[in-house]
């Protein structure tokens, strides 16, 4: 079951041997149910046999393959997680300068107990939402909308949680003309200092300024399947190899899946999807992360602000660090590469 409530199935290249067995085991299913009998012993061994099917071929994906999976088309998206993770969820729109941008989803909502502000950035589901949401695209107003509700939850001492799936800010005209570079510099600028526990997480795709507009915090996630870079892959091979065709090449190049980041010191923290990617059991996905925010949440809620701060500012100090060591046999220094010092 997808999401959004569809039984649509959309099998990504690399997940074809994956589709014969879930075939067998629905001719099994619809068998056990019009014939009243009991095949629950088939079943189980097909089911079995799929899920070995599906750690061998997750144990060997390419860089390409996890970006194909951070865009599945059932992949859960910003207002899943709202219904499927939160409670009592109130949207705010607008930004009070010009208008409502639906890429970017903000709100209160509850987790458990506790309180909360929550930033996203939507793609849509189809044709229709898509348009509505610019691809996922932000425009400036969606930034400002942001930045007024992070504002809020200063105000109000509310943590604030932000969910990151972008392949990028929007690039038109229009959203030059209302100022895009300025909106996303001034969040930028903004959560470095917002006096409130912020904790981010990449739950797709997290594509350059249009994902680090609502992405600088105390913490920073990303979920197993997900990314997070510079530039896309198809961007950067139309750059650097002068051909999209370079793209698994190009995302190879970028250091962009989750343990890559993880060892760079670009995230904090990766969050295990279920057996398959979230888009495959979503409900689960939902219960992991939900459990995940809220220790999270308690462990920065526990720290005192200015201590908080100060650990902020560190953070961010580090990124784009490069280490120098000498090299063998001689005295010159030689970059070993970005991340934590």
């Amino acid at each position: 079951m997808t999401p959004n409530g569809s039984s649509d199935v959309h099998y990504l290249a690399f997940e074809k041997p994956i589709i014969e067995i879930e075939r067998k085991i629905h001719e099994f299913e619809e068998l056990s149910k019009t014939n009243n009998m009991d095949f629950s012993e088939e079943i189980g061994n097909f089911r079995r046999r799929r899920d070995e099917i599906i750690r061998e071929i997750f144990s060997k994906l390419s860089p390409w393959q996890r970006v194909e999976l951070a865009r599945h088309p059932h992949r859960p998206q910003t207002l899943d997680y709202v219904s499927g993770v939160f409670q009592d969820f109130i949207e705010l729109s607008g930004d009070r300068m010009f208008g409502n941008d639906r890429a970017i989803v903000t709100g209160l909502a509850r987790l458990g107990g506790r309180r909360l502000v929550l930033i996203g950035q939507q793609k849509g589901r189809n044709t229709k939402e898509a348009i509505a949401c610019n691809w996922g695209c932000p425009l400036p107003e969606g930034y400002r909308k942001a930045l007024r509700k992070m504002r809020l939850a200063e105000r109000f001492g509310l943590p604030v949680v932000t969910l990151v799936d972008t392949k990028g800010a929007h690039p038109g005209v229009e959203a030059e003309e209302r100022g895009q570079s300025l909106a996303i510099a001034e969040n930028l600028e903004a959560m470095a200092h917002l006096r409130t526990p912020v904790i981010c997480v990449v739950i797709g795709e997290g594509g350059s300024g249009g994902a680090l507009g609502i992405g600088v915090g105390d913490c920073v996630a990303i979920l197993e399947h997900a990314y997070y870079s510079v530039i896309s892959p198809e961007g950067c091979a139309a750059i650097l190899w002068k051909s999209e065709s370079a793209k698994e090449e190009a995302a190879a190049a970028l250091k962009l899946t989750a343990g890559e980041l993880l060892s760079l010191g670009v995230v904090d923290a990766v969050i295990e999807e279920p057996l398959g990617g979230a888009h495959r059991n979503p409900q689960e996905m939902f219960r992991i992360l939900g459990e995940w925010l809220a220790k999270k949440l308690d462990e920065l809620l526990a720290i005192p602000i200015d201590e908080l701060l100060r650990r902020r500012y560190e953070r961010i100090r580090k990124w784009g660090v490069v280490r120098e060591e000498p090299v063998a046999g001689g005295s010159a220094p030689v970059a070993a590469g970005p991340g934590p010092s």
